[in-house]
């Protein structure tokens, strides 16, 4: 299983009431040249300068499933508390949203009904004490399809409502074909003020992320996410282990 440390800047106070809220690279990324989710959508790709530019989440998908020409697939994903060790959110690949029997069952079901974006969206909730927090690992377990897969890097970016939190940039490397991966991003997070935790808690699910893969440059899968942190409970005290 491969470690890979997000690219981020060093931990700076997070107060949700002004401009600290932004890490010092965050603020880079805004102070530059800015760049709006509809000019994306127009010219018909994203790179990850691209999506460094957005200044907020994104209201739609920056591809559509069809991208995924590489047929990466995520298969599970486990969340734990590097410190104590305790897993936070763990999950398999769940079943398709039609499993073949119904569809057998029922053959006037129309595929093109089917939610094209199933599978792209995930909601957490976990307790007020995620907030505090500082080094969560994210163990993900992939595979890829007959394609080779070069430069595969993922962008994640956090928002609370349109104000940006954070941004992990994560490096995979290569990939060979018909390939079981496994890895584990490191996320440092930064420090927030008590006002900010406050906000966060009070207002579940307005913290979201956007999750951009890439391939050569070129944007091939789009997930997002929000998260509450007023309620959930802590799995257990083991450790992420890799499946077999």
């Amino acid at each position: 299983m491969n470690t890979l440390h997000g690219s981020i800047a060093p931990h700076s106070a997070v107060n949700l009431s002004n401009d600290s809220a932004l890490s010092r690279s965050d603020k880079t990324e805004i102070e530059g040249e800015t760049l709006s989710e509809e000019s994306i959508l127009a010219k018909g790709f994203a790179t990850p300068e691209d999506v460094l530019k957005l200044q907020r989440i994104t209201n739609s998908y920056l591809c559509s499933p069809d991208a995924n020409i590489y047929d990466i697939d995520f298969t599970r994903f486990c969340i734990r508390d590097l410190e104590s060790g305790t897993v936070l959110f763990e999950i398999a690949k769940p079943l398709p949203p039609v499993c073949f029997k119904e569809l057998c069952d029922n053959p006037e079901l129309d595929l093109n009904d089917l939610d094209p974006n199933a599978g792209r969206f995930v909601r957490y909730q976990f307790t007020p004490h995620f907030l505090k927090l500082r080094t969560v690992g994210a163990t993900v377990e992939f595979v890829v399809g007959e394609k080779p897969v070069n430069n595969f890097r993922m962008i994640e970016r956090h928002f609370f409502r349109d104000r940006l939190l954070k941004t992990f940039d994560f490096e995979f490397g290569f990939c060979i074909p018909h390939s079981k991966n496994t890895c584990e991003h490191i996320y440092d997070f930064p420090a927030l003020s008590s006002e900010a935790m406050d906000e966060m808690i009070k207002h579940p699910f307005e913290t979201r992320s956007d999750s951009f893969y890439f391939v050569e440059n070129r944007l091939i899968m789009h997930n997002k996410a929000d998260y509450a942190y007023n309620g959930g409970t802590i799995l257990n005290s083991t450790n992420c282990v890799d499946s077999k």
